[in-house]
């Protein structure tokens, strides 16, 4: 579900998106094909193995476009795919001496939990290419109708020669292409490339006019994309290095077609590891389930959006620990703030209506970003810079606190609350309320206790400023010894219980 997120889209704010084209090689103004809708598909995983996160950061990157579509009131009709049938998934299975299709589901399963651990949005659809063979079939009779594909062995190939702007996506010129595929049965041209492959012994297949046999790659994503969003549609998503061949492909087949295809091409960074991406023992270490054994689920999901989509991120367990640590502070005043309003509710004189205390996310509700959040979004989602801002409202928030200022806590709180939970982060958001909540006690506990710290805490930073280093450092050992773990940062000394 959508946490607060509006899905009303019969008044959507004026979009004012600029996001970077990869055809095009600039930033451009997004303009919807329809007014008040935005089609986008997701190249989603080849379910072969257990995620890495360099797999997920794709699903975290473009669910927060998503979710700064959905906040502006547009209706987002969002397909993902799982590429089911694959010559590495065949291969992993016969290794382990598993049926394909068990193969498949399994890691399939791993994804979607994986998806789910970091509070990514499913999709409006999630096809399976095993499902639409026969939209498989239809599209390549286009193509072939057209004179821009042919029948061979039972293979069928696309020529790419043929195909007007060959290229464009990935600036492959035809005189130096390598479609990175082995010969097939019956080529034309070595440039020519495989949307359907003719049966071998033991493997799965299907009938076609031209023989039995199995998608090829590229295929599958075409057919999928236009039979949910139309031969048109707004955004083709995915990592970059699916730029080519995979996409420059799809692209061709589109063309071949007749379809106007993909109006904008987005694509992510890698997740890097000493400047490498993850290759096969780096995917083992640093699989979703080993990464969640480190930090909260809610805190990997912010290291993975933390950086701009387009760029490279490289992982280290220190920069894993900085995002969480980051994501902590915003955390600490959202909950601080939840406190200091509950303890000013139970301090009201009591009504005859009285109600159950509410809870945090009652507490802080949802307000409005400010315009600066808005303006950094909409430059290419330029998260690095709209957490900055999230940031300085954080420090303006526990400013706030300090001098009890209610009206200011409660504005830039929910001012919090709502940029978080564009970037799929909100502590009290529904997915994450509950993993929030864990370990802080009751509320009416953690209101007593923030009393009594901030009190040593403000005694701690009296002795700081006279430099009477002994009274600041007796103020921290003591709360040290009782479990709370005391952090200077630049918004001030932020308090939080030892794990």
């Amino acid at each position: 579900m959508v946490d607060s997120l509006p899905t009303d889209a019969s008044e959507p704010m004026p979009l004012q998106l600029r996001i970077y084209d990869t055809a095009s090689r600039k930033v451009r103004e997004f303009t919807p094909l329809r007014e008040g809708k935005v089609s986008i598909y997701l190249c989603g995983a080849t379910v072969q193995s257990i995620p890495h996160i360099g797999h997920v950061r794709s699903g975290v990157a473009f669910d927060v476009l998503r979710r700064w579509l959905l906040a502006q009131g547009y209706d987002v009709a969002f397909v993902r795919n799982v590429t089911d049938i694959d010559d590495k998934i065949l291969t992993k299975a016969a290794e382990n001496n598993r049926p394909w299709w068990e193969w498949a589901a399994t890691h399939e399963r791993a994804f979607t939990w994986a998806y789910d651990q970091l509070g990514v949005l499913p999709p409006s659809v999630e096809p399976r290419a095993t499902g639409h063979v026969p939209q498989m079939i239809e599209y390549m009779q286009r193509i072939i109708d057209n004179g821009h594909g042919y029948a061979a062995d039972g293979n069928v190939y696309a020529q790419p020669a043929s195909i007007e702007n060959y290229g464009f996506l990935s600036g492959q010129k035809l005189d130096e292409l390598d479609q990175g595929e082995s010969a097939g049965t019956g080529k034309k041209d070595p440039r020519d490339f495989t949307m359907w492959k003719a049966a071998k012994p033991g493997e799965p297949a299907w009938d076609t006019p031209w023989g039995r046999g199995r998608p090829g790659w590229h295929i599958e994503c075409s057919a999928m994309a236009t039979n949910y969003l139309g031969g048109e549609f707004d955004i083709h998503a995915g990592g970059l290095d699916l730029q080519f061949p995979h996409h420059e492909n799809e692209a061709a087949q589109a063309t071949a077609a007749g379809d106007g295809f993909a109006q904008y091409w987005m694509h992510n960074g890698w997740v890097t590891m000493s400047g490498e991406k993850m290759s096969k023992s780096l995917g083992n270490v640093l699989s979703v389930p080993n990464i969640l054994e480190k930090v909260r689920p809610v805190e990997l999901r912010y290291y993975l959006g933390s950086g701009h989509y387009r760029s490279m991120l490289e992982y280290s367990e220190s920069a894993l620990a900085e995002a969480a640590a980051g994501y902590r502070r915003i955390e600490k005043f959202l909950l601080r703030a939840a406190s200091y309003l509950a303890a000013i509710e139970d301090d009201a004189p009591a009504s005859a209506d009285e109600q159950a205390p509410r809870g945090p996310e009652q507490l802080v509700a949802v307000g409005q970003w400010p315009e600066a959040f808005a303006e950094k979004m909409n430059d290419d989602l330029a998260v690095p810079q709209a957490l900055a801002v999230i940031h300085d409202a954080v420090r303006e928030g526990n400013k706030a606190l300090e001098v009890k200022d209610t009206e200011t806590v409660m504005r830039v709180a929910g001012q919090v609350r709502a940029m978080m939970n564009v970037l799929g982060v909100d502590p009290f958001g529904e997915h994450w309320l509950e993993q929030t909540m864990a370990g802080q006690g009751s509320s009416a506990a953690m209101t007593a206790l923030d009393s009594l710290v901030q009190d040593d805490l403000q005694r701690r930073a009296e002795a700081r400023a006279e430099k009477n280093w002994a009274v600041a450092d007796e103020v921290r050992d003591r709360l040290t010894a009782a479990g709370i773990e005391v952090t200077d940062t630049a918004d001030g000394a932020q308090w939080s219980l030892k794990e």
